[in-house]
């Protein structure tokens, strides 16, 4: 099996190297010349590629795969969004031309908005923000393509190695919504989740990728400063906009336990 990650960033490079390990064929992209080495080191397969909005040629070699996995940031808070969307429809045709037919989409489960509520996959959703907004159109402009089936993994918010929790509000005061629940997901539960997807070809779902842990803001931050020696944030203690994410295709039909608790 060939997996190519378009992609290879802070989850796509971890999600590589597992694949590797696994004694999967991965073709790795990005968009730094000074990466290339780094990929060839783990044994990925390097590709430089863009995706530039004009008509550049892209390698054509980086699509002879099974799998096509899509982790590319949509960048809608930095005015990006539409050139995200830009890029998604330029994948199409090449996808379409080498017959590629899994495709996994890396999507974020701020598609729903705050709702005030507990959701999962079978709710609509409803994005509030630009990014959300940018991801779904992504997500559809993906699943309606009857050449090819798509999965969608929907990440909470993304901890783990060079992503501290303790930093995030580090000595910061009168932080809105203390009481609201936090929805994360820490990086050992992001690659497994992919392996399992990929090992069990659990394809055409969409995954709310989420630890079931939900502790307050105020509560959780309080605890990670602590545990990375950093000054106490200090929240106010309310709930405003908030929501609780929950999956039912992780736990039914992967049958996938979290490794890494939310606390």
């Amino acid at each position: 099996m060939t997996v190519s990650i378009l992609g290879c960033g802070w989850y796509g490079l971890e999600l590589a190297k597992a694949l590797v390990k696994k004694g999967i064929t991965v073709k790795g992209s990005t968009t730094s010349p000074d990466k290339l080495a780094l990929l060839a080191e783990a044994k990925i397969e390097p590709y430089l590629i863009d995706l530039p909005i004009d008509n550049e040629t892209i390698d054509p070699t980086f699509f002879n795969c099974d799998v096509l996995w899509i982790s590319i940031p949509p960048k809608a808070r930095a005015g990006n969004g539409e050139e995200y969307l830009i890029k998604i429809r330029r994948l199409i045709t090449p996808i379409i031309a080498h017959k590629i037919k899994q495709v996994v989409l890396i999507s974020s489960t701020s598609v729903y908005g705050d709702t005030n509520s507990e959701v999962n996959e079978l709710n609509e959703p409803k994005p509030d923000n630009e990014s959300g907004k940018i991801i779904l159109q992504a997500e559809n402009l993906l699943k309606e393509q009857p050449a090819f089936t798509t999965t969608i993994i929907r990440f909470a918010g993304l901890i783990g190695p060079g992503r501290d929790p303790g930093r995030f509000f580090a000595g910061k005061t009168n932080i809105p919504n203390g009481d609201a629940p936090v929805n994360l997901i820490h990086l050992t539960d992001c690659i497994g989740i992919s392996e399992a997807i990929l090992t069990q070809q659990a394809f055409g779902y969409t995954y709310n990728a989420c630890s079931p842990n939900h502790p307050i803001r105020s509560e959780f931050y309080a605890n990670a400063a602590k545990r990375s020696r950093l000054e106490a944030p200090h929240f106010i203690t309310e709930r405003k906009s908030w929501k609780i994410i929950s999956s039912l295709n992780i736990g039914a039909i992967l049958k996938y336990d979290y490794q890494i608790a939310i606390t």
